[in-house]
């Protein structure tokens, strides 16, 4: 039956009008490159013989043939295979599988390059974690370096994890003019239950049981190729790039090991071909105001990871698209909460997909006219081809409706019925600056915290107090200098467990940074992305241990109480052992300039771009270069 939208919700629709008019100039300016670049004509058509031989040169004699007759698309597929990502690891076999797709259709592919892509899981509380940020441009750029050679008609990204989809949907839209698919490769089957893995993060928090159990329990969850089973940044990546229509329908949380997903993949080459062959649903039609609105909507409705409140506003600026946490924020209002996924429920991604999922999520969301249906997708115009899912049948793929009710309404649940009302990301505000919560997962009981500050500078001083009982009382941890320009702004997903054990114990806790918590965070109150940052003049700077610091996640605010002349006060400034730790050893000392040159935490913390003009935000005050340590990378 045809799909009729329904009028969209007067938020969404005004949201977006706002998005539209805000980024009139750089979505024009986009557009105008874009078309530019299509003009050109593909690359077969203009590299000179010597230019084509060489991009040949080490392809089969049938690869070659096809290729010197200048009639067939070629596919670029840009890999971010390793074999330290459990996600990544099936991608070593990809390429292959594309191959063959394409020349069943008279067409080529080649490997046009690889991005690095780094784990924060083996990163997490480490100096390494210091670089995953900046790797995200990182990624971005080596995916321009891959298209630039300009030898082909589309494009194939494959990358799963955490910053290498932001980054190489980044570097793509640099190459806007070419249609390109997303391909992933699915979770891991799912280990112990989340619940327990939770448990016993606590009790080795806590010192009652060893590395050794802890280790045990870690292995038991991260067990096999595919992504991590919570519904953390990876996943959160892997449902946007559904909802963008960025990937075939309901492709996202297919296991590796399987024919379904090899079948996947070859579809996703062939579609490659195809909208080569035709210029049809280039990236620069699929991705616009509308369909960003429709990611982050969809991320609201999901209770999806922190870290996008950062990477959407960059990848949308790719595009030449402005978006702040104000836009986010009005959007969450409106935003049914669909899903409770670990951490914000115990089921992993794959009860949530047998549960329903990305098709579910979808329809819902276009039924009661909270998304956009009229929207340009790899599959053609319309949101509606999301609603299906595909299957094997006589080893042939085929795609069917998805189902029409939540198949577990502890994991999934209509519009109609929601969780909560509301999405999962608010927007706070106050004397600290602007910062986001997710509160998803956060009871409501626990949403408004007032209490002393302790205040530290790195995660390991924070851990020591709380292991020598420093904190046991009502709290407000605020770890500064965790900024894009500080160091990288690490995710500081370490102190999750015992901050979750203060809580547990009944005292009244909060954490305030201008740093990062995993996609994983959970159930303490956390008011992150603190901007401006503290080493950029940020009021953070100058908060003292035994300040008063309420935040308040049901109306916005993040301030101090009884404190006057704030601002007045002296700034802190690093320590010496931790400004210089954190510019070198490890890589870190490569980064220096990125260090220099990132743009804010609500500006997309990129070096990819000049900062947008016009963009709204009360976080563009210049930093006081008084009040910037410029030691740290000398």
């Amino acid at each position: 039956m045809p799909f009729t939208p329904p009028p969209l919700h007067p938020t969404i629709a005004r949201v977006t009008e706002r998005i539209i008019e805000r980024s009139r100039q750089t979505r024009a300016d986009y557009l105008r490159r874009m078309d530019a670049a299509l003009q050109n004509t593909p690359g077969r058509a203009k590299l000179s013989c010597a230019n084509w031989a060489h991009a040949f040169a080490g392809q089969t004699v049938a690869d070659k043939l096809t290729a010197m007759g200048g009639k067939q698309p070629n596919v670029g597929v840009v890999t971010a295979y390793n074999d330290m990502l459990s996600a990544h690891q099936p991608f070593e076999r990809f390429p292959e599988i594309v191959r063959a797709a394409t020349r069943e259709m008279g067409a080529t592919a080649q490997v046009a390059g690889g991005v690095p892509a780094m784990c924060d899981g083996v990163t997490q509380g480490r100096p390494g974690m210091e670089l995953s940020l900046f790797s995200r441009d990182v990624i971005a750029m080596s995916t321009g370096v891959a298209l630039t050679h300009d030898a082909f008609d589309s494009g194939l990204m494959l990358g799963v994890c955490d910053k290498i989809v932001p980054g190489l949907f980044m570097g793509a839209l640099a190459f806007g003019h070419l249609p390109v698919i997303f391909a992933p490769a699915g979770p891991m089957p799912s280990g112990i239950p989340n619940a327990e893995k939770a448990r016993v993060r606590a009790l080795y928090a806590q010192n009652q049981v060893d590395r050794q159990t802890l280790l045990e329990s870690e292995i038991g969850s991260y067990h096999s190729p595919g992504t991590c089973t919570f519904y953390g940044t990876a996943n959160s990546n892997q449902m946007m790039m559904e909802i963008v229509g960025l990937h075939l329908p309901s492709t996202a949380f297919v296991h590796p090991e399987t024919g379904l997903r090899d079948a996947l993949t070859a579809a996703a080459a062939k579609r490659a071909v195809e909208l080569g062959r035709t210029g049809e649903c280039r990236m620069a039609e699929v991705v616009d105001e509308k369909s960003i609105v429709n990611m982050i909507v969809a991320l609201l409705a999901t209770g999806g990871s922190t870290n996008h409140a950062i990477h959407l506003i960059a990848m949308a600026r790719s595009a030449g698209v402005l978006i702040n946490w104000t836009d986010m924020d009005e959007l969450s209002s409106a935003t049914p909460l669909l899903a409770r996924v670990y951490p914000n429920g115990s089921a992993d991604v794959n009860a949530f997909q047998a549960a329903g999922g990305v098709a579910f999520v979808t329809r819902e969301l276009a039924q009661a006219g909270i998304i956009h249906s009229d929207v340009v997708t790899v599959m053609g115009r319309g949101i509606h081809h999301y609603f299906q899912e595909p299957s094997l049948v006589d080893g042939e793929l085929v795609w069917r409706d998805g189902v029409a009710e939540s198949l577990d309404r502890d994991i999934l649940r209509p519009a109609s019925d929601p969780f909560q009302k509301d999405g999962g990301l608010r927007l706070l505000d106050g004397d600290l600056g602007r910062a986001v919560i997710k509160v998803s997962a956060v009871k409501p009981e626990n949403r408004i915290v007032e209490a002393p500050a302790a205040v530290f500078e790195s995660q390991e001083d924070a851990l020591l107090a709380f292991k020598e009982g420093r904190l046991n009382r009502d709290v407000v941890v605020v770890l500064r200098f965790q900024g894009p320009r500080a160091n990288g702004m690490p995710e500081l997903h370490s102190l999750s467990p015992a901050l979750s054990v203060l809580q547990d114990k009944g005292f009244k806790v909060a954490f305030v940074t201008d740093g990062r918590m995993s996609g994983a965070s959970g159930k303490t109150p956390a008011a992150i992305h603190v901007s401006p940052e503290a080493l950029a003049g940020g009021p953070l700077a100058h908060v003292q241990d035994g300040d008063i610091i309420r935040l308040d996640a049901e109306t916005g605010v993040l301030r101090t109480v009884g404190v006057s002349g704030l601002i007045a006060r002296p700034a802190a400034r690093r320590t010496p052992a931790h400004a210089s730790g954190s510019a070198w050893g490890y890589g870190r000392e490569l980064f220096g300039a990125f260090r220099h040159l990132v743009s804010t935490a609500e500006e997309g913390a990129s070096v990819c771009f000049v900062a947008p003009t016009g963009l709204e935000s009360s976080i563009d005050t210049p930093p006081d270069p008084n009040l910037v340590d410029r030691t740290v990378d000398a």
